[in-house]
């Protein structure tokens, strides 16, 4: 029986955080595969500078690209409507039956687990990892949990599920700062990578120029760092 890992989001654009999180996971929990799965249309929130569920998803494969115990998903960018986790997971179970399923999410999405749809039945399908940085209190995502696995609705079986902290150093990045970086033509390629910035930078994403894609020898390297 196989073990893998469901890291969802809009990865808007998708950067080395991302991958950091999808590779501590893979190793820390045993997992066979983490699949970097971008939402087609999230729930809860909206991005004005969205390029859409193709570019999202095709930029996520680029940064998995190589690396064997990480790859992209596009489940939910094919499904119409919001993307809902419950639903996700249902397919998974469908499409690789047998597998074991791990959702991974950071402690401040956890903690609104009560307003996701159907939270009871989303316990019953899968284990949950909550990411949180060293240190840092997930005590409100830990109760999130338990209260809904309290709850009459919970899905039988939801109680045995395994929920792990963790712990991982973030990295200086966000989506909200390659976005910005691209938009003032600034390389970006420290916090997306190579592949992911000559991506943007060649279909003019988030208002990038050529500037987005980094140049030379720190291009070539493509640092870790934010």
């Amino acid at each position: 029986m196989g073990r893998i890992g469901i890291l969802g989001g809009t990865f808007n654009p998708p950067h080395l955080g991302h991958l950091a999180l999808a590779r501590h996971a893979h190793e820390a929990l045993g997992l066979d595969r983490v699949f970097l799965m971008p939402s087609r249309e999230p729930p809860h929130k909206r991005e004005a500078a969205d390029p859409g569920p193709g570019h999202r998803l095709a930029m996520c494969r680029l940064l998995a690209d190589g690396d064997p115990s990480v790859s992209a998903c596009g489940l939910e960018t094919r499904r119409a409507g919001p993307s809902y986790t419950v639903d996700t997971l249902r397919e998974l179970h469908s499409t690789h039956p047998g597998q074991e399923l791990t959702f991974i999410a950071g402690a401040d999405a956890v903690a609104t687990l009560a307003s996701w749809r159907e939270p009871g039945a989303l316990l019953g399908l899968a284990d949950v990892a909550i990411a949180a940085r060293p240190g840092a209190a997930a005590a409100e995502a830990l109760q999130a949990v338990a209260a809904v696995r309290s709850s009459p609705r919970a899905a039988p079986g939801a109680a045995s599920r395994n929920v792990r902290l963790l712990e991982l150093k973030p990295l200086d990045v966000s989506s909200s700062a390659a976005r910005e970086r691209a938009a003032r033509g600034e390389p970006i390629e420290g916090l997306v990578g190579q592949a992911v910035a000559d991506y943007i930078a060649e279909h003019g994403l988030y208002g990038a120029g050529g500037g987005a894609r980094g140049s030379g020898e720190a291009g070539a390297r493509g640092d870790a760092g934010g």
